[in-house]
């Protein structure tokens, strides 16, 4: 580890001024991501901007009944806020399935979004990766392929996103208020995160020196019945990135036998948290039925490539979006004879 300054933002715009002024600077929140690649020698700033004392750790309701998440809220404050655990169960649950318990009450939600998206490749300087050195090419594909990509990937990168925390957002269709030097201005989460392309190095839209201040959510729609939950795949109980994940948001109708509405995320499958909206699409106005469920899913998924030692992700994100949207809509004990 190199040396670095270290500097305490007294305020957001100071922060943002700290960080914009210098190439090298970064922004110190929790630390649960940068302070093991500094470790690592995978990052060196050579100036530490802390913003975790910042004035942005409340949880406040918003007019319309949507609720608005100061980005320095600890992840194990935010699962267990009241607010968030009745009305969007979806995101509770996949904070609480994230990192472990330790963790969860170090990491923020500010942190959580711009953790990098990274695989064992990554975090190894002796490797290439186009992530850390772009141009040096990509250990991972032909390499330990496991947890990587198979949806949006590039010849460059094929790491997937690590955070649970987005994939729920992303299907409760967040919105992410950043400060820049240019002012702030609000992004749907979607907009947030990049597909890798022909430059993994830049994991998100944002420009040096923003800072995400808070994250708000919608209220939740007055629909005759709406059901949300989040489901992990992974190799082990806890401190494991997911396999696959799975978000969803789901509308019915007065009897729940038809679907007004679908709001779904995957999680492992992408660089990115990935809007299933294929699947939406299918499920938009169709029938409860796991036919239905599987022709979603499989339409979703007809658009995977998924590499040599990680083809197994592909049934498995089509039984999992299945079975959650089974569980959500009380299919799960029926039987399958729905042909």
């Amino acid at each position: 580890m190199r040396p670095f300054d270290y500097e305490r933002a007294a305020d957001p715009p100071a922060a943002v001024a700290a960080v914009a002024g210098r190439p090298g600077a970064s922004f110190l929140a929790g630390g649960t991501n940068l302070v093991d690649h500094l470790k690592l020698g995978v990052a060196d700033p050579d100036l530490l901007v802390d913003v975790s004392r910042l004035d942005l750790a409340d949880v406040e309701e918003l007019p319309g009944g949507g609720l608005r998440i100061g980005a320095m809220v600890r992840n194990s404050d935010l699962a267990a806020h009241p607010r968030v655990r009745r009305d969007y169960p979806a995101l509770s649950r996949a904070l609480l399935s994230g990192a472990s318990g330790q963790l969860r009450n170090a990491a923020t939600t500010g942190g959580n979004l711009l953790q990098r998206t990274r695989c064992v490749y990554f975090q190894d300087v002796t490797t290439p990766c186009n992530k850390r050195e772009p141009g040096s090419g990509c250990s991972a594909i032909g390499g330990y392929e496991r947890y990587h990509a198979i949806l949006g990937a590039s010849e460059d990168c094929v790491a997937t996103h690590p955070s649970d925390m987005a994939v729920a957002l992303v299907a409760l269709e967040a919105t992410v208020l950043v400060l820049g030097p240019a002012g702030e201005r609000r992004l749907p989460i979607t907009e947030l995160h990049r597909l890798p392309g022909d430059a993994p190095h830049r994991d998100t839209v944002l420009e040096h020196g923003e800072l995400i201040t808070a994250v708000e959510l919608p209220p939740p729609r007055a629909a005759a019945r709406m059901v949300s939950t989040y489901r992990k795949i992974r190799d082990r109980a806890s401190y494991a990135f997911a396999l696959v994940s799975v978000a969803a948001v789901i509308e019915l109708d007065e009897q729940g036998r038809n679907i007004r509405g679908a709001r779904i995320a995957l999680g492992g499958v992408a660089h990115v948290p990935w809007r299933a909206r294929r699947a939406e699409e299918v499920l938009r106005g169709a029938d409860v039925t796991r036919a239905a469920f599987r022709r979603a899913a499989e339409t979703e998924l007809e658009q995977a490539a998924p590499l040599a030692g990680n083809a197994f992700k592909v049934p498995m994100a089509r039984g999992a979006l299945v079975t959650v949207l089974s569980e959500l809509t009380g299919l799960a004990d029926e039987d399958d004879d729905d042909e």
